[in-house]
């Protein structure tokens, strides 16, 4: 199995993100977290707003400079706006596509020349509202949808360059959920994957020896309402 290297990993200061920063970690591997909160740890971190693609392109490049090479990229920063469309103010909605859609090509975009120099891999969270479409979730449908289509474009393009991996999970048990009017909220019943769980399905496409990829992978619990 691959070895992981220096794996950059948005979105690393909570839920996903940081369950992967700690599994990558676990693995031998050096997690580096791109996200707009500190971690909260001593992992190499770099702060950077998503939504901002030069912004994006500087941290990358601070990333380089300070530890010489990336050998996977871990695209897990995400955020939603609820609500009909009438109700999301234009700004809320847009961001949301910024940053889950537009945040993702412009990281992967920044560390493309790195990656290809190292053979590495990467993947890109996606959801499954990327794949099933709900009411009141047109933006984070739409970015989902975007990161299913980049992905699945981008691993043709990259074919034995670089890995690509579209990870597509169903819920999960994070803040993602915090501060949503509750009829935005899980249910009391609803059943929710660890994190760490999903963040292990991440390593594991991580791991795989050059020339074999995980292409796309399914993980949600076995309950899940949003698949298939």
């Amino acid at each position: 199995m691959r070895s992981l290297g220096n794996t950059l990993i948005t979105g690393g200061a909570s839920g996903l993100g940081a369950a992967t920063a700690r599994a990558v970690e676990a693995a031998g591997g050096k997690p580096i977290v791109l996200d707009r909160q500190h971690p909260g740890t001593d992992l190499p971190f770099e702060q950077v707003d998503l939504a901002h693609r030069e912004d994006v392109e500087v941290a990358v490049q601070r990333v380089v400079e300070k530890h010489g090479r990336i050998d996977a990229v871990v695209n897990a920063a995400g955020i939603d706006a609820c609500g009909k469309l009438q109700d999301v103010s234009a700004e809320d909605w847009e961001r949301v596509v910024r940053v889950n859609l537009l945040g993702t090509v412009a990281v992967t975009r920044a560390a493309l020349p790195h990656l290809r120099d190292s053979g590495g891999t990467v993947v890109n969270c996606a959801s499954t509202l990327g794949l099933r479409a709900l009411s009141d979730a047109t933006a984070y449908c739409a970015s989902k949808f975007g990161v299913v289509g980049f992905s699945r474009a981008l691993a043709a393009e990259l074919a034995g360059e670089v890995g690509v991996t579209t990870l597509i999970p169903g819920g999960m048990s994070t803040s993602f959920f915090d501060g949503r009017p509750e009829q935005y909220k899980p249910g009391a019943d609803a059943k929710l994957n660890d994190p760490e769980h999903v963040a292990a399905a991440v390593v594991f496409a991580l791991s795989q020896p050059r020339g074999c990829e995980v292409r796309e992978m399914v993980v949600c619990p076995s309950e899940e309402t949003s698949w298939p």
